[in-house]
Formats: structure tokens, C-alpha cells, sequence
């Protein structure tokens, strides 16, 4: 049991914290940019599939009751992420105080480098996409709980479309996110041999350019007047 107790402070069970929140994270990310592509489907369409996710699990649940579950998990999933991710980079800054003369980043990606800034950016914009759109306290200037749809549309108009290239700024972001994540989440399930290694980086590849795109096909079919 205190084996089990330690587990979490352990290095390699930190990794393992963040590769089973991030599954967890691309997971969610999918669904959700699934669900946001029927916005081309119409209001109707959408508002409907808006209101059908409080009824998830009727008659078992009651209304809103498994997506507060479901809420519980994903913000629980990230505040893990989180803490491995800052414990993790903490160690990795303690097991090395003396300061190289010379630092080289010696094979290291763009996403490598960008992972720290990249998802202090995510989360900042989780925050932000909440107040925007869930709760309808941040530059929407006419939020209607009960109408998905025209929340979407005039969340991204307004403000000469800043909303829309906040956004869409945040997706780039994300898409770094995504490709080293998915990488480092194989490797750290032991998934990173030769016979393997391909395939993986071509999944890695394929999360951060399908869900991020899209994504963006809302705000950007928005400002350019698709959807409307």
C-alpha cells in the first residue's frame, strides 16, 4: 500500500499520470470538435445536440447529472496533468544545479521546446473558453444559455472577430501540444521501439493537425461568413 501511496511521487509515475490524463484529454478533444462540426448541420441541429448532452444517461441520470460527472473527470484529469508536468520539470531543474556554460538543445523538436509555454497558453485559454462560451461572462456581448448556436456565431463576430483569432491563436498552440504529447504518452507506455516508432509518430502527427483543423473550421467559417 505505501508503494502504491509513493507511486504518484515517483518520476516514472508522474509520466504515467500525464500519458493517462492526456489520453483522457485527446479523447475529450475529439469528441468535442466532433460535436462542434455539427454546428454546420443548422441551429436547429446544434441547439439540439447542445440540449441532448445534459440528457446523457436518462433515465439512469437526471438532467445535467452525467455531464457534471463527466466535467468532474476532465477537470480532474488536467489539474493532474498539471502537477506532473510542473513536479516533473521541477526534478528535472533540481538534479542539475549547476548551470551549463553552454546549453545546446541537441535534437530537440520545436514542440519540445514550446511543451512548458504551450500549455501554460492551453490552460490560460481553458479558462478563457469557459467564462466565453460556457458561462457567458467574457466578451459576449449577448449570451443566451438556450440557444447553443447563436452563441457560437456572435461569441466569434464580436469585437472585429478578436474572440475568432484568440482562438484560433490558441490552436496552434494546441497543436504543438498535441503532437509532442502523443509522442511522449507511447514512449512512456513502453510503445517506443523501431517496429513501432513510424506508426507512432504518424498518429502523433495526424492528432495535431485533425483535431486542431478541426476546430477551427467554427471561427474561421465564422469570419469568413459560412456560418452565419
Amino acid at each position: 500500500m505505501v508503494g502504491i501511496m509513493s507511486f504518484p511521487n515517483t518520476t516514472i509515475g508522474k509520466k504515467v499520470i500525464m500519458a493517462i490524463s492526456g489520453v483522457i484529454w485527446v479523447g475529450y478533444l475529439a469528441m468535442h470538435m466532433y460535436g462542434n462540426l455539427k454546428i454546420f448541420g443548422g441551429a436547429t441541429y446544434f441547439n439540439h445536440y447542445a440540449e441532448g448532452l445534459r440528457e446523457l444517461g436518462a433515465p439512469v441520470f437526471g438532467h445535467a447529472h452525467l455531464l457534471f460527472v463527466a466535467r468532474i473527470v476532465f477537470v480532474g484529469s488536467i489539474i493532474a496533468h498539471v502537477w506532473a508536468a510542473i513536479t516533473l520539470n521541477l526534478r528535472n531543474k533540481a538534479s542539475r544545479p549547476v548551470t551549463y556554460n553552454q546549453h545546446q538543445k541537441l535534437r530537440a523538436s520545436t514542440a519540445t521546446l514550446t511543451m512548458i509555454y504551450g500549455g501554460v497558453t492551453i490552460a490560460v485559454f481553458i479558462i478563457y473558453h469557459l467564462l466565453h462560451f460556457t458561462l457567458g461572462l467574457l466578451v459576449h456581448p449577448d449570451f443566451d444559455g438556450q440557444n447553443a448556436y447563436h452563441n457560437v456565431i456572435v461569441g466569434f463576430q464580436s469585437y472585429a472577430y478578436i474572440p475568432a483569432i484568440i482562438y484560433l491563436v490558441a490552436l496552434i498552440a494546441l497543436a504543438f501540444h498535441l503532437y509532442h504529447g502523443t509522442w511522449s504518452m507511447f514512449q512512456t507506455l513502453g510503445l517506443n521501439n523501431k517496429t513501432y516508432n513510424n506508426m507512432i509518430r504518424s498518429l502523433a502527427w495526424a492528432v495535431a493537425i485533425v483535431i486542431p483543423i478541426g476546430f477551427a473550421a467554427v471561427p474561421l467559417s465564422v469570419m469568413f461568413g459560412i456560418l452565419q
